[in-house]
Parts: C-alpha cells; structure tokens; sequence
C-alpha cells in the first residue's frame, strides 16, 4: 500500500463521532513509549544508531500476524505531508522536526502509528472515536505485546519502562481524551476546574498537545504521572476525571438553555451563518464557529448536518489540508478565502437554506 494514502485522506478512524459520550469526548488516545536496550537514546543517536532501531522494529512489525502497517521516514516526506500527518494526530510535532531521524508506521485504518526515533525509540500510539478508554488501552497493549516479542526493551524492575524524559518513567504510557468543553469555557468554570484538574495529577492542553491552544474549544486531559501508579490505576484515574467533566459540561449546557436561550440560539446561529456564507475565514474563527454549531447539534437546535463532516472540517481547515487542496502553496489570506469556500461547499450542499456557491480563492 502506498503511503500516499495516508496523506491524501481527510477522514481518519476518529472522526467517525461514534463511541461513548461522542457528544463530548471526540477521541481517547493511548500512547506507549518505549526504548530498547543496547542502544543510544534518540536524542544522543546518529543516523546510523537510528537505522539499527528502526530495522530492528521493521523485523518486528513484519513478524506480527494479527497487524499490518505502511511505513516511511520522515525525510522521503515533503515538509506540507510531514504537516498534515501533525494535523490529522497521526504524529507528533517533535517528530516530524528535520533534524531527527523520524520514521513512522501506520496500519491501514489510521487507528495505530507507530513513532520512530522521536523523543524515545518507539511510540505506540492508539486513537479510538469516542470514550473508549479500555477499547483503546487493549488496542494498544496488544501491539506492544506483540513487538515485545522480538524486542529487547530497556526495562527496570524498580523504575519500570525507561525513557528519555524521567517523567514518562514507570508504564511510559500517556493516557488522553480530547473533549469539546463549550458550555464550561462560556460560563468561564474552565478556568477554575483546570487548576483542580492539575492537583489531581492530570495536565490539560490544546487538541494538539503540550504548547497548544484550546481552539474551538476542544481541551486534551491526560495523566500526568507513570511512575508508581500501574495502567489500571491510570486509566481508572482518567476515566473518572473525565465522567466529572462529562457531567459538569451536560449541566452547564443545561444551565445555558435555561437561563439564556434565545441568546444562546442568536450565538450558534450567528456561527452557523459564518460557516455557511462568509468569504473570508480565519482559522481562529472557524473553530470557534465550528464549535459553537457543534453544540447546537448537541442540544438538538440544528438538525441534518453530519458531525462527521464538522470533525472532518477541524482538521480540513489546517493550512497544510488546504495547501494540499489547492496543490500549490498559499498565503495566509488565500487560505483563509479557500477554507470559506470549502465550508460553504461542505455545509451548504444539499440544504435549501444554505445555497451552494463557489468562488475562486485566488
């Protein structure tokens, strides 16, 4: 299969808006670093150190039965694919830095990749739709088993998995879900339940992780701590955060209808117009559009249109999405007149109330 593939498809497993609480929590992800023994951490390798890692997994991976990947190092990518691998959460931002000796291996449905020579030899990352923290742990320790197999990897009985940052030291793993907060964030009950979150052991960021904003948004709570605590005491940590989370944001949207509807409708209308019709449409504004239109769809306001298409649209709007789109590079303001365009092509098509119209970006 060519890894062209990868590049070219906007949709990816998670954006189905299927899974628990979907409504909420777009995604869980599982990611599982790991070393191996006998061999320099990425951050001290040269090329040739890194060459023996990544043959060492490629073995691995061609062993295994019950999974099949498409691989390709960094650097047989352009700078715009190895941008829209970041846009799409298939990889890191670390990883995709030209001074490194990244590789990746993704399977077939994008719900695997496999990181290569980023900050630790080997990255296992697992996205599922949705909440679906033990779906995806399974997932993910599965493939980890299997590689184990026939990798030596740098384990200690007292410190557990070892890493290069001491604070992925113990299960080395990263639990995460990535969650649409709207009515915490406009009541503003987001600033003080951040800060709680964090004395819990838990870190909030932006969709795209650590050094990110909350665009749209869209907040990723994730463990804080892997030494000393066992998966199952993480995972559970997580997974009872996120609950209080669910069910303070399904209150607070509650309180919103209640106290301030009409307001609350002029806002998500006004979105939904923005989308639908604007010609001109900046990144920040699109997601703050998008995610005020989602809530309407939560609450039932909006009907007949496709949350998929709203997840497909997050991650359409990227400039590396919409430079591949155009098939040339774009300015800032041609990109901002091409992604109103795509929205007004992907919500206006087929709705009486939203015509069709289509306009030459440049």
């Amino acid at each position: 299969m060519s890894f062209e593939k990868f590049i070219k498809q906007e949709l990816t497993g998670w954006m189905v808006a299927e899974g628990e609480h979907a409504d909420i929590v777009l995604s869980t992800r599982i990611r599982l670093a790991r070393n191996l023994q006998k061999h320099l951490f990425p951050i001290s390798a040269s090329q040739e150190d890194a060459n023996d890692v990544s043959e060492a997994l490629n073995h691995a991976v061609e062993t295994m039965e019950d999974h099949h990947f498409t691989g390709t190092t960094m650097k047989d990518l352009t700078p715009l694919e190895r941008q829209i691998l970041v846009e799409k959460h298939l990889v890191s931002p670390q990883l995709i830095d030209p001074k490194k000796h990244g590789s990746v291996l993704l399977s077939e449905d994008e719900t695997i990749s496999i990181m290569v020579n980023e900050e630790d030899h080997i990255r296992i990352q697992c996205i599922y739709p949705g909440f679906q923290i033990d779906q995806a742990y399974e997932h993910a320790d599965q493939v980890d088993s299997e590689l184990e197999k026939n990798l030596d990897y740098a384990f200690d009985e007292t410190f557990g998995y070892l890493t290069s940052c001491p604070s992925n030291t113990g299960t080395g793993m990263r639990a995460s879900v990535m969650m649409h907060l709207p009515a915490l964030t406009i009541t503003k009950q987001i600033e003080r339940i951040i800060p709680a979150i964090s004395r819990l052991g838990m870190v909030v960021r932006g969709s795209y992780g650590e050094g990110s904003e909350a665009l749209g948004n869209i907040y990723q709570i994730s463990n804080q701590i892997t030494l000393g605590k066992s998966e199952e005491e993480i995972l559970k940590d997580l997974e009872s955060i996120a609950k209080r989370l669910i069910a303070h944001e399904k209150k607070s949207r509650e309180l919103l209808l209640a106290k301030s509807e009409v307001h609350l409708e002029n806002r998500l209308f006004r979105a939904l117009g923005t989308l639908t019709h604007s010609r001109i449409l900046p990144s920040a504004e699109a997601a703050k559009c998008l995610s005020d239109v989602r809530l309407g769809i939560d609450l039932g306001i909006f009907e007949n249109i496709d949350m998929s298409i709203l997840n497909e649209l997050m991650i359409f709007m990227q400039p590396g999405f919409l430079q591949q789109y155009a098939g040339a590079e774009l300015t800032s303001d041609e990109r901002d007149i091409l992604r109103a365009q795509l929205f007004r092509n992907r919500l206006g098509v087929g709705k009486s109330s939203v015509p069709e119209q289509d306009t030459d970006p440049s």
